[in-house]
């Protein structure tokens, strides 16, 4: 029996692709680099750490923390006054609490950036448990910001249901031995082959929990 969904936040609860895009070319054009659509592509869903460690060739820690911290900052200026819910996102979370189902995010981004969304949207009560890119080791495609989450819920991975977007989340959820609900918000259907299930829309995830109850 499923007891527990463990969500991604950017581009499963939060239609975020474009504002995340756009801050890191802000922040590109800052350091006198650039991030093309490609790149941007392959590495949504990872930490901003990582992808500065990736994309622009930093390897000194102090340098990778500053240009982390001026991104995420830029992100939440553009989001802050209008966050951008995926339609349909607090329907499925209402309707899930109600079904008696445990909630938590799992995401690669920092706590100020839920915390903005959850206060923007109401979503407080709902997700409780949050897991960020902070609280672990190790980011996305390792499993143990879902692991954390099953841990802090009480809820045995097998119990699990992790929804994502990327397949860097796909392949934390799967070696974490949890199923996969694969949403194509950010990536067609053929790159997210490897989830357990795949949907285009947030609202056909309930449909797909509940015939694995």
């Amino acid at each position: 029996m499923i007891q527990a969904v463990i969500f991604d936040m950017d581009g499963v609860l939060v239609d975020s692709y474009a504002p995340h895009l756009e801050s890191w070319r802000v922040l590109a054009k800052e350091i006198g680099a650039e991030i093309s659509d490609e790149q941007f592509d392959h590495t949504f869903g990872r930490t901003s750490r990582d992808i500065i460690r990736m994309l622009f060739d930093v390897t000194d820690d102090d340098r990778v923390r500053a240009y982390d911290e001026r991104k995420e900052s830029l992100y939440r200026d553009i989001v802050r006054d209008n966050v951008p819910e995926m339609p349909g996102a607090t329907a499925l979370l209402e309707r899930l609490a109600t079904k008696g189902i445990t909630l938590a995010v799992g995401t690669s981004g920092p706590r100020e950036n839920i915390n903005l969304v959850c206060d923007g949207l109401g979503w407080n009560e709902l997700l409780r448990v949050r897991v960020t890119g902070a609280d672990v080791t190790h980011g996305k495609p390792d499993p143990e910001i879902f692991l954390q989450g099953a841990s802090r819920l009480g809820v045995a991975p097998d119990k699990c249901v992790v929804v994502e977007d990327a397949p860097a989340g796909i392949e934390a959820a799967k070696r974490g031995g949890m199923r996969c609900i694969g949403l194509t918000s950010t990536h067609e259907a053929n790159a997210l082959s490897e989830a357990t299930r795949v949907v285009d829309a947030i609202a056909d995830v309930w449909p797909v929990i509940e015939s694995w109850r």
